[in-house]
């Protein structure tokens, strides 16, 4: 009897082992498959499973950028295998991947599981017609037990430069009154500072006065209450659905920071100086249309360089998506 039962509990921690869940926040890089090539990429994939599908954000830092892309894939319990279809990589040739070309590619990785660390190992593969331009990328990744939630780019030296907004992103500040800036066009920054020679355009005082309206006149609805460290953030802004052709503006304290951006499956990166003045921020996500299918929906993810929260936004032609930032107190020394 005793050893039915020992040979019962084997097989089912056995069982609970083979049908590990592949949820978390997994780090490591990725080196491309071919002779003479060391360029490589630091990788990071946070994904949630539920049943055969996994969805979530992948990124990657390669040379002077970091790009994110919100996903869906597929993951076989019996095979442990990861499938993501259709994602743009920098090819590894490229100079800088600010300016360099992408390769259409699909990753497919096995989760391996033991008692020192949980890893996911695959490959990037491009599709036939660019497989020779594009060769195979193979990855390695970890899990994170610790901080599972948290993006991992930011602890190693060469991803902390992601924090710096790239020539893409929006910078929304005053280094005068610190207070928000409207934006409605491309922002280059070099080292955290708006370059003087590209400062973006603001709305017209028309324009602005009728967005900030239209914006009072619906109802704000409030997601959640996050606390922030610090006294800037980078919100990015995914199409979480069918990329329908949603259009957003985004308001801080009842401000416009960003005017009628589409969104899609790449990130819109915002950078944010909060005002410090204020106990609480409020950010709140605008819909301009509700594209194809309503409503207007989109994944936020906001970064204080030290936590990262994931907001499910919707908003109608009656509602705003709103969230409260509130900046977490310093501990006094006793």
């Amino acid at each position: 009897m005793v050893r039915l039962l020992i040979s019962v509990l084997i097989l089912l921690c056995g069982q609970q082992a083979f049908t590990q869940s592949v949820s978390g926040s997994w780090y490591g890089k990725a080196d491309v498959n071919k002779a003479g090539v060391n360029n490589n990429y630091l990788t990071e994939l946070v994904i949630t499973q539920k049943g055969d599908e996994v969805t979530g954000i992948f990124g990657y830092y390669f040379k002077d950028s970091y790009q994110s892309f919100y996903i869906r894939g597929t993951y076989d319990k019996k095979t442990r295998q990861v499938v993501i279809k259709n994602l743009p990589v920098i090819f590894y040739g490229s100079t800088s991947a600010r300016d360099g070309i992408e390769c259409p590619m699909s990753f497919q990785g096995t989760l391996l599981v033991s008692k020192v660390e949980n890893s996911l190992k695959g490959s990037f593969q491009s599709i036939d017609k660019y497989k020779y331009t594009c060769p195979e990328i193979r990855v390695d990744m970890s899990l994170d037990v610790a901080a599972p939630e948290d993006s991992i780019l930011k602890t190693t030296t060469a991803g902390k430069k992601f924090w710096t907004p790239q020539v893409e992103d929006y910078v929304v500040t005053s280094a005068v009154t610190n207070k928000p800036v409207t934006v409605s066009g491309d922002v280059s920054v070099v080292a955290n500072e708006v370059a003087a020679s590209n400062a973006p355009a603001r709305l017209d005082s028309i324009a602005e006065k009728e967005l900030i309206k239209k914006f009072e006149s619906r109802k704000n609805i409030y997601s959640k209450d996050l606390e922030i460290e610090g006294d800037s953030i980078r919100v990015s802004f995914y199409d979480n659905g069918d990329i329908d052709g949603d259009s957003i503006s985004v308001f801080l304290n009842n401000a416009p920071v960003l005017a009628k951006h589409f969104i899609n499956d790449r990130a819109l990166n915002i950078f944010l100086a909060l005002d410090s003045t204020k106990d609480i921020n409020e950010l709140g996500m605008f819909a301009d249309n509700l594209g194809k299918i309503p409503p207007n929906t989109a994944l936020m993810v906001i970064t204080d360089g030290i936590n990262r929260y994931e907001v499910y936004m919707s908003a109608s032609l009656t509602q705003n998506s709103t969230v409260r930032l509130k900046r977490k107190k310093k501990a006094t020394a006793r």
